[in-house]
């Protein structure tokens, strides 16, 4: 359904040209639902806004190729792009209340939607409208039409958004972190919506969190990314409980258990490069404890590690680095739940 390759994302500044996204490549299938993870400006949100062309300028896409159903879409002119924004492609973004026009009904900004990607007429835009506000559990439907975003509760208004989306039936969902500013049991909710929608549509879903927690639960794919490119992609259950990349691993390690309290929780030191002062080679380098000269010159590609790929030279076929025993300060006790475990 999309297909990526070598997708490049650059900001042009005075001083220099910032890559935002670099060499990003990976497909979604048909019903399912690959989950994007990573720390706060590793590109997620990028990677989905470049999808569907909601780049603030000067950022722009500078190579690669995006494709929906087989069809080449990045370099469509604006004018021949706008139709498939909601038709195609639905967008669900992090904060619905920002998503929402405050001084339109809902059931006004559902039937605009609808009548703007659909030939239908008022009367039968009313009754979808109706159709989706009943099919993402918002109660008494009929009589929400008329309310205001502000009337409603975070958890509603997500839904909201989520109706949005599917109103038109696209084929690609991009879901921004759609789960952020709720509660647990809403979350759970949303997150079983998103997957019954999947499985009856047919849409395929990017799921863009840092929650890995509801990737565990959501996803049937998750592609890992660091520093604006990925690094490692692969089945769900083998990423949660086999990472191959050293920043997976970091990150599953950080997760805290539910069997025994600890005194301290495992941490990646360091922080995420900025886009200014990217480093050479691998770009996790100067934070991974596994890191040679080789990993500081030059850049690995995407290896075949264990069930999926994973961007490290431990995976060299022909030339592995050496392992170090990198989490031994957080080796779990006897008897205590592994943080990669508790992530489902």
């Amino acid at each position: 359904m999309l297909s990526l390759r070598h997708l490049r994302v650059e900001f042009p500044t005075r001083h220099a040209i910032l890559v935002a996204l670099d060499d990003i490549s990976f497909d979604i299938a048909p019903g399912e639902v690959l989950g994007v993870v990573g720390e706060s400006g590793a590109g997620k949100s990028m990677t989905g806004n470049a999808v569907i062309r909601l780049l603030e300028p000067p950022g722009h896409i500078a190579g690669g190729q995006v494709r929906l159903s087989g069809r080449r879409i990045d370099d469509l002119a604006e004018d021949d792009f706008v139709p498939l924004r909601g038709r195609h492609i639905g967008m669900i973004f992090q904060d619905p209340l920002t998503s929402l026009n405050p001084l339109f009904s809902i059931g006004d900004q559902l039937m605009e939607t609808l009548r703007t990607h659909l030939p239908i007429g008022e009367k039968e835009a009313r009754e979808r409208a109706l159709a989706l506000l009943t099919e993402v559990g918002i109660p008494a439907p009929a009589a929400r039409l008329g309310a205001y975003p502000h009337q409603f509760s975070g958890g509603m208004r997500q839904r909201v958004v989520i109706a949005l989306a599917l109103a038109a039936e696209p084929e690609l969902i991009i879901a921004d972190e759609p789960t952020t500013a709720l509660d647990v049991s809403v979350q759970a909710q949303i997150l079983a919506l998103l997957k019954r929608v999947c499985a009856e549509r047919g849409a395929a879903v990017m799921l863009v969190t840092h929650d890995m927690g509801v990737i565990a639960e959501t996803a049937d794919r998750v592609a890992v990314m660091y520093a604006g490119r990925l690094i490692e992609i692969g089945p769900v259950n083998e990423v949660i409980r086999h990472p191959q990349h050293p920043y997976t691993e970091g990150l599953m390690a950080s997760i805290p258990g539910l069997a025994k309290r600890r005194e301290r929780l495992y941490q990646i030191e360091g922080a995420m490069p900025r886009l200014a002062a990217i480093p050479e080679g691998c770009a996790f380098n100067p934070r991974c404890p596994h890191a040679t000269e080789r990993c500081r010159t030059e850049r690995p590609e995407l290896l075949p590690a264990g069930a999926g790929q994973a961007a490290c030279w431990l995976h060299d076929p022909d030339n592995p680095l050496p392992r170090r025993d990198a989490l031994s300060q957080r080796q779990d006790e006897p008897g205590e739940e592994s943080p990669r475990e508790t992530a489902r």
